[in-house]
């Protein structure tokens, strides 16, 4: 008999275990018992949790996005003016929490699949509207709205581009290189503004 209270904790575990084999490989070539073992539960558990690969992904891939968003709001309710807004949606997208290596080959498979996923391409454009708007919410304070919104737009693609270069190359990703890139371009772009 399954003990009470269980699931939440064993679902955890096979979205960690997730994580872990997507980063160990690389890709999503993976299965559903290499998952279920490295959690220390069976295949069948894992199969009656999540049913099929697809929809553990999916799981997964909202397990981060959830994450981050915590993180994000955190971040954001700290930040004093509109220009720390702005610097704390980048340095929470580079924070240890979301910029390791398992992370970002989860974020590389990501992308790829939602290729192919219609459940995973809506989480895609849930993830690039809230990162959007976290960045509006300081941007809109300093630039004129048309500016901030292409300013938001490419430190968005800075931020994901600098996600993708890191998953293709070997060695401990550098978070403070990839803060320091975007910070430029966003100093370059609002420099001599009045900062609030």
């Amino acid at each position: 008999m399954p003990k009470i209270g269980m699931e939440p904790v064993r679902r955890k575990a096979l979205i960690d275990a997730t994580i872990s084999a997507i980063g160990e490989r690389g890709s999503l070539d993976v299965t559903m018992s290499e998952i279920a073992g490295r959690a220390g539960v069976s295949s069948a558990l894992a199969h009656h949790y999540f049913g099929a690969k697809d929809e553990l992904l999916f799981a997964t891939m909202r397990h981060i996005l959830t994450e981050l968003n915590i993180d994000t709001r955190r971040a954001l309710h700290a930040a004093g003016t509109a220009r720390e807004r702005v610097s704390s949606v980048v340095a929470v997208s580079f924070s240890d929490d979301q910029f390791q290596p398992e992370i970002i080959a989860a974020w590389l498979a990501f992308y790829v699949e939602a290729q192919k996923s219609s459940a995973l391409r809506r989480l895609l454009k849930i993830y690039a509207r809230r990162l959007h708007s976290n960045l509006m919410s300081g941007l809109a304070g300093i630039l004129p709205r048309n500016e901030a919104d292409r300013v938001a737009e490419a430190t968005a693609a800075l931020i994901d581009g600098l996600y993708i270069r890191r998953a293709l190359k070997d060695g401990v990703p550098d978070a403070a290189t990839a803060i320091a890139l975007v910070e430029d371009y966003l100093e370059t772009k609002l420099n001599g503004r009045s900062l609030p």
